[in-house]
């Protein structure tokens, strides 16, 4: 039997719906490679691996994000080139293949939705706490290849994120004065800094030995990053909400549009193939 117009309707607007869902896909996967190669520097990791978040490293996991992005949008191109080439073609089993997975896919997302406020509400205070002991237990140095890593990486993240400590930095009494670095040994402790040359305003890796102004390192009163890291990370995480729930909404519509003309073909189709 040939199909009614419903059918015809259904079949257009699966193609396109997959057209779309591919280009979706293509997009994750170049979104996940760029992020899980530029969003958290090697150097950072120790410093971020000493919080757990939701049971799991807050480097690790985020790296595992980046990861997860590749492997569904992968995912999504293989299921919408199964979808095109099963309503192109009408093919029963390919559709009830493709309406399955989509299913699937549409149960996923729904998981990660809610995963995704979850750890949103996790990052709370308990993470400062822990940002705020690993910082006073291992800051030894300004520098970024002294013999402890967890050091060498809040001076990284200081200079890749411009934030400085854990809390705000609003003047000489900041959260460096109960480190080692303050405590035991180096430039603060013996009073000719009070908070790392890495904090300062405009200063890179290679330069920040040399071109950070006394005004900011020693006196603290201009020029230095005044945001602290928690909330310079608590910022990051809650900017990319409303982007990843928008694309994650938007996938979900296509998604179930693509499932429910799926179902619509699928029953209007033979075994192998039908003329319209």
């Amino acid at each position: 039997m040939a199909m009614d117009c419903c059918g015809r309707f259904g079949k257009a607007l699966l193609i396109g719906i997959n057209i779309l869902f591919f280009l979706l896909g293509v997009g994750l996967l170049v979104a996940g490679i760029v992020a899980n190669v530029n969003a958290i520097a090697d150097e950072v990791l120790p410093a971020l691996n000493k919080v757990e978040l939701a049971g799991n490293d807050l480097g690790n996991f985020l790296n595992s994000v980046s990861i997860l992005v590749i492997i569904i949008g992968a995912f999504v191109m293989l299921v919408a080139g199964l979808g095109l080439f099963g309503a192109c073609c009408e093919v029963k089993c390919m559709l009830a293949t493709y309406a399955i997975l989509v299913l699937l896919l549409l149960l996923m997302k729904i998981a990660a939705v809610v995963l995704w406020f979850h750890m949103r509400g996790v990052f709370n205070n308990e993470t400062k706490e822990v940002l705020l002991k690993s910082l006073q237990e291992n800051y030894i140095d300004e520098s970024l290849n002294s013999t402890n890593d967890i050091s060498n990486a809040w001076n990284y993240a200081f200079l890749t994120f411009d934030c400085c400590g854990v809390n705000r930095v609003q003047g000489t009494t900041n959260d460096f004065d109960l480190t080692p670095w303050c405590t035991t040994s180096g430039d603060c402790q013996q009073t000719n800094a009070q908070i790392p040359r890495t904090c300062c305003v405009g200063v890179t890796e290679s330069n920040y030995k040399t071109q950070a102004p006394a005004d900011c390192y020693a006196s603290v009163s201009k020029d230095y990053n005044t945001q602290g890291c928690y909330d310079r990370f608590q910022q990051l995480v809650q900017s990319s909400s409303a982007p990843v729930i928008g694309v994650a909404i938007t996938v979900m519509v296509i998604e179930l549009l693509g499932f429910v003309f799926a179902i619509v073909l699928c029953k209007q189709t033979g075994s192998e193939s039908m003329a319209v």
